[in-house]
């Protein structure tokens, strides 16, 4: 089945590749993309069973998340950034295709197979009732946004949310039974990062990245929750313009002279 993607940017710039997380799609990373694409080519797509690549028959785990990727990448080096369950998509790639990935940007990236993740997480809770992968996509996202906005949706919407619980059912427990990525297969640069009123977990999960793995920086977005990449995409995006700076990735410099506050803050953005 066809994974919906789209490419914005000069088709000659580097390419930086935009994967969102579990319960999102490629327009959840719209306003990031936009912060990067007047100096690079930005690939977004809907991963498989999400937007406008749902429905989907699966299966649902990191490996074919990867092999989506790669076709889309047709050959082409990238810098892969990855929100959330992106990340381990991002990190997976990386760590088996390393000759398509030139550095590694993560945000808050879920590390639930290793046996200190808690398991009181939204992720947690909604697998726990993944009888019916409808209703554990609708706790999933009741508990994200609060069940008085879940209400507010238009019927249509809520619809199609619980329409990608087996996607989202399908991901998670994978990521709960099996490491995407093994860090000793991580050689490239990475940063992680993570919002100053994020959860406790996933700040340590962040740190737990710098530890593994062999080239990883930890940036901190200031006043950013979960999501953002969405809420503060310019701190976000100075965090991978610093990381393509590092690995001498062109384009760079055009975007960190673009007005966009070191990572860390933003200036005036919702959040």
């Amino acid at each position: 089945m066809k994974i919906w993607s789209h490419e914005s940017g000069d088709a000659d710039a580097p390419l930086i590749a935009l994967v969102h997380g579990t319960m999102d799609r490629s327009a959840g990373l719209l306003r990031l993309s936009r912060c990067l694409d007047q100096a690079f080519r930005v690939l977004r797509y809907d991963r498989r069973g999400y937007g406008r690549s749902a429905p989907h028959p699966g299966p649902f785990g990191a490996d074919q998340q990867v092999n989506d990727l790669v076709g889309l990448l047709e050959g082409r080096r990238a810098l892969v950034f990855g929100h959330s369950y992106g990340g381990n998509v991002a990190l997976a790639t990386a760590a088996r295709h390393p000759e398509l990935v030139v550095a590694v940007a993560v945000y808050e990236t879920p590390l639930s197979w290793l046996d200190w993740w808690p398991g009181s997480t939204a992720g947690a809770d909604a697998i726990a009732t993944r009888g019916d992968p409808a209703d554990a996509a609708e706790r999933f996202v009741r508990r994200l946004v609060s069940d008085a906005r879940w209400e507010k949706l238009p019927p249509s919407t809520r619809e199609a949310r619980r329409s990608e619980g087996p996607a989202m059912v399908g991901e998670l427990v994978d990521l709960r039974e099996h490491a995407p990525w093994s860090a000793d297969r991580l050689r490239m640069p990475v940063v992680a990062i993570y919002g100053e009123r994020g959860a406790a977990h996933h700040r340590a999960g962040t740190e737990h990245l710098a530890r593994v793995l062999p080239d990883c920086r930890v940036v901190e977005v200031a006043a950013a929750r979960h999501f953002g990449p969405n809420t503060h995409p310019e701190a976000v995006a100075a965090a991978i313009v610093e990381l393509a700076s590092r690995v001498g990735y062109a384009g760079a410099a055009r975007v960190a002279d673009t007005g966009h506050d070191e990572a860390g803050g933003d200036r005036g953005r919702d959040g």
